[in-house]
C-alpha cells in the first residue's frame, strides 16, 4: 500500500427517464476516470434515472429500469478495477429510497440509503479498504445541522464522499463551496462532491461545481457552466496529511460524543506502494462568477439549449421573442446573443455535440457557427409588435439592438387587429369602450390594455409557427417570454399576453439584476443600443401617448420602485414576513425615506395586489428557478391562488401600530 490516492468526482448533464443516454454519460465518466489513474468515481444523486423523475418514482417501470442499467454498469469491462458510486432509487420492505449503490468489479459492496429523508433499518455503514475508510452522504444532508460527515469523522472516516443533485440560485455557489471547505475543517479529511448538470427537464438548473477539497481547502474545481455533457474532475491526494490534520486538531483527550459506523471491509486499495512521486494538488482559489455572469451563462447556454433539442411539437429552428424595447425583452435578447457568443466558442474549441446540435437546429449539415450575429440571424426572430399607443423611441431602441445582435427583426402594427377585436365587440353590446385618458371607466381603460397585450400574445404564435413555413423553411420557432420575477411577485402582466410563452428565460430574475445584466452585456459585447434601453423608464405602452410621450410608466402603475418591489419581495418570502411582520421591518429599513404612515400604505398595497393577481402564477410560463424570493407556485412557493384580499386583521394590527406611534 502506498499513502497517495486519486480520486475522481464528476458533473454529468443526466435527464429523467432517459435511461439510455444516462447510462452512456456514466459509463464515459468512469472510462475518463479510470484514464486519469483515479480508483474511485463518485457520481451524482440519481444518476440512473435522472433527478427529476417526480412522480414517475413511483412507477414500478422506474425502478425496473434503473435495475437493467446497473446490471450493464456491473457487466461491463469499464467498470473493472475502479469503485464505482452510482445513484438510483431502490425498494426496501415496499419502501422507496433514494440510494447509492457503491460496486467493485462486478460486486455490490454497499447500498446505502439518504439518511436525511428517513432511518432505515439497512445501509448505514462506511467502506474499509486496505489502506484507508470512505463514508458517504448525500446533497441536503451537507447542509444538515448535524450533517453525518461529524460522525464519520471522529469515527476515523478519511474520505467523504457528496452525490447531489444541488440547483442554482444567484450568490448560491459561496454558501455551498463554504461547507464542503468546512466539512473537513475542523476534523481533516478529503472531500468529494459530485453534482448533477442541465436542467433535466424541469424548472431547475444544476450547475454542476464537482468538488474535491483536503483539510479545509479546495485542491480541484469543476465547471459551474459548461456545454459538456460529461465532466470529471480528479485529484492526487496524500492521506497522511489527513492523519498529520486528525492528529493534531481530534485531540486524544479529548471526548467526543459520535455514533460508532460500521464498516463494510474491501479487499481493495486505492493508493500505490509506487506513488513517491506523483505530485499531489495543491490549494487553489474558487473563482465565482458574478451575478451577470451567471445570467448570461445559466440562462442562454445551459436551460435554453436542452429546451431546444426536446421541444414537444416540430423541429424548432429557433426563437421569436417580441421585442418592445424595454429592458425585459431586451434582457432575454441578450440572453439568446449571448448564447450565440458561446455557442461559436464552444464549435471553436471543437465541441462536436454542440456543432451536431447547431446543423439540426439550422437543418444544413454543411454549416459552422464562427460569427455570433451571423448565428443569432439564422436561429432568432424579434418583432416590434406596434399599435397607436407606442413610441418612436420604443421602436427605434428595438430596431438598433436587433440590428447590434444580428437577429432577423420585424416590424409589424397591430391596429387593424385591435379594431378588429373591438368592432366585434362593440357589435354584439352597442358599447364602444374608451380609454381614461378620453373619459373612459378604469375597467374600460384595463380591458383596452388587455386586448392589446392579448393579441401581441396571439400574433407571437402565429409568426412562430408560420414565419419559417412562409419562407420555405422546415421547423417552427420557439416563443420567448420576457416577464420578471418581480412583475410575476404583484401580478403586473396580463394573463396570456407576451408573458405567455414556450419558455421565460428571465421569468426567475429580478429587474435590479436584469439592469446589471444589461450594463455588462454593453461593456461585454459593446451593445451600446442598451444604454437607451436602460436609460428610458420602464413602460408598457398601453395607453395613449400625451403629446407623442409616454404618459404610463410601470412603477406609477404599481405604485411603487422596482427596488422596493425586491426588498417586499425577499420579507415575503425569505423572512417569511406576513403584512404586519413586514410592516415591523420595514419601518427601519425604510425609516429615512418614509414615515410609518406611508410603510403601511406600501405594504397594504403590495400585499393587495399580491392576493388580487396570485390565480396568475398557475398558468404563468415555466422559466428556471434563479431567486430565492420567487413567486412560481410549481415547488417553490406553495401559497393559495385564492385569498381574502382585504387582509382585515393583519391590516389592522399594523394601523394599531401606525396610531400607537401618531399618538406619541
Amino acid at each position: 500500500m502506498g499513502r497517495k490516492v486519486i480520486l475522481a468526482t464528476c458533473s454529468l448533464n443526466q435527464w429523467a427517464l432517459d435511461f439510455d443516454g444516462n447510462l452512456e454519460r456514466i459509463l464515459r465518466s468512469i472510462a475518463i476516470a479510470k484514464s486519469q489513474g483515479a480508483k474511485y468515481r463518485l457520481g451524482p444523486e440519481l444518476e440512473i434515472c435522472g433527478y427529476g423523475c417526480a412522480d414517475h418514482f413511483y412507477e414500478s417501470d422506474t425502478l425496473l429500469h434503473c435495475f437493467q442499467v446497473l446490471r450493464k454498469l456491473l457487466e461491463s469491462p469499464v467498470t473493472q478495477d475502479i469503485i464505482c458510486d452510482v445513484g438510483m432509487p431502490i425498494m426496501h420492505h415496499n419502501v422507496r429510497y433514494n440510494c447509492r449503490v457503491i460496486f467493485l468489479n462486478g460486486k455490490i459492496l454497499l447500498i446505502r440509503p439518504k439518511m436525511l429523508l428517513d432511518t432505515v433499518p439497512f445501509g448505514d455503514c462506511v467502506l474499509s479498504t486496505k489502506d484507508t475508510c470512505i463514508g458517504s452522504e448525500m446533497c441536503a444532508e451537507l447542509w444538515n445541522p448535524r450533517s453525518p460527515h461529524v460522525d464519520m469523522g471522529l469515527d476515523g472516516v478519511e474520505i467523504f464522499t457528496n452525490s447531489s443533485a444541488s440547483y442554482h440560485e444567484l450568490r448560491k455557489a459561496d454558501h455551498r463551496v463554504n461547507l464542503v471547505k468546512s466539512a473537513t475543517t475542523k476534523s481533516g479529511g478529503i472531500y468529494m462532491f459530485a453534482n448533477q448538470k442541465g436542467c433535466d427537464g424541469d424548472r431547475l438548473y444544476y450547475d454542476g461545481c464537482a468538488t474535491v477539497a483536503i483539510n479545509g481547502d479546495i485542491v480541484a474545481q469543476g465547471r459551474q457552466f459548461s456545454l459538456d455533457d460529461v465532466e470529471v474532475v480528479t485529484a492526487i491526494l496524500d492521506l497522511e496529511d489527513v492523519r498529520s490534520y486528525k492528529g493534531e486538531h481530534c485531540h486524544p483527550h479529548v471526548e467526543y460524543e459520535h455514533k460508532p459506523c460500521h464498516r463494510v471491509k474491501v479487499d481493495f486499495s486505492l493508493s500505490d506502494c509506487e506513488d513517491v512521486y506523483l505530485p499531489t494538488h495543491q490549494p487553489i482559489e474558487w473563482q465565482f462568477h458574478t451575478p451577470e455572469e451567471e445570467i448570461r451563462y445559466e440562462c442562454c447556454v445551459l436551460y435554453m439549449l436542452p429546451i431546444i433539442n426536446s421541444s414537444y411539437f416540430c423541429l424548432p429552428a429557433g426563437f421569436l421573442l417580441p421585442l418592445s424595447g424595454g429592458v425585459d425583452s431586451s434582457s432575454t435578447a441578450c440572453i439568446v446573443y449571448s448564447m450565440c457568443v458561446l455557442v461559436c466558442q464552444a464549435v471553436r474549441d471543437g465541441n462536436t455535440q454542440v456543432l451536431e446540435d447547431v446543423q439540426r437546429v439550422v437543418n444544413d449539415v454543411s454549416y459552422t457557427p464562427r460569427d455570433p450575429r451571423e448565428l443569432c440571424r439564422r436561429i432568432f426572430t424579434t418583432c416590434y409588435m406596434a399599435s397607436e399607443n407606442s413610441s418612436e423611441g420604443t421602436r427605434n431602441r428595438a430596431k438598433d439592438l436587433a440590428s447590434q445582435i444580428g437577429s432577423s427583426h420585424m416590424n409589424l402594427n397591430i391596429d387593424m387587429a385591435v379594431k378588429g377585436m373591438l368592432g366585434i365587440f362593440s357589435m354584439v353590446t352597442g358599447k364602444c369602450p374608451q380609454f381614461r385618458a378620453n373619459g373612459g371607466s378604469t375597467r374600460e381603460n384595463l380591458a383596452l390594455q388587455n386586448v392589446q397585450a392579448r393579441i401581441r400574445m396571439i400574433l407571437a404564435y402565429l409568426f412562430a409557427q408560420l414565419s419559417q413555413w412562409a419562407e420555405g423553411k422546415p421547423g417552427g420557432l420557439l416563443v420567448l417570454g420576457s416577464a420578471n420575477v418581480d412583475e410575476s411577485l404583484t401580478g403586473y402582466f396580463t394573463k396570456y399576453d407576451c408573458s405567455s410563452a414556450d419558455i421565460n428565460p428571465i421569468g426567475g430574475i429580478s429587474k435590479t439584476d436584469l439592469k446589471s445584466f444589461l450594463q455588462y452585456c454593453v461593456e461585454q459585447f459593446q451593445l451600446t443600443a442598451l444604454k437607451s434601453i436602460m436609460a428610458a423608464p420602464p413602460t408598457a405602452e398601453l395607453e395613449p401617448l400625451m403629446d407623442g410621450q409616454v404618459s404610463q410608466t410601470d412603477e406609477s402603475d404599481m405604485g411603487m420602485t422596482y427596488s422596493e418591489l425586491s426588498v417586499i419581495g425577499r420579507l415575503r418570502k425569505i423572512s417569511k414576513c406576513g403584512p404586519y411582520s413586514m410592516f415591523c421591518k420595514l419601518i427601519h429599513t425604510w425609516r429615512e425615506a418614509l414615515s410609518p404612515l406611508q410603510v403601511a400604505a406600501k405594504v397594504k398595497h403590495f400585499f393587495q395586489m399580491y392576493s388580487v393577481n396570485r390565480h396568475k402564477m398557475t398558468t404563468v410560463t415555466p422559466s428556471y428557478h434563479a431567486e430565492s424570493y420567487g413567486p412560481d407556485d410549481n415547488r417553490f412557493d406553495l401559497r393559495p391562488f385564492l385569498y381574502n384580499t382585504r387582509w382585515s386583521w393583519q391590516f389592522r394590527a399594523i394601523d394599531n401600530q401606525v396610531g400607537i406611534r401618531q399618538s406619541t
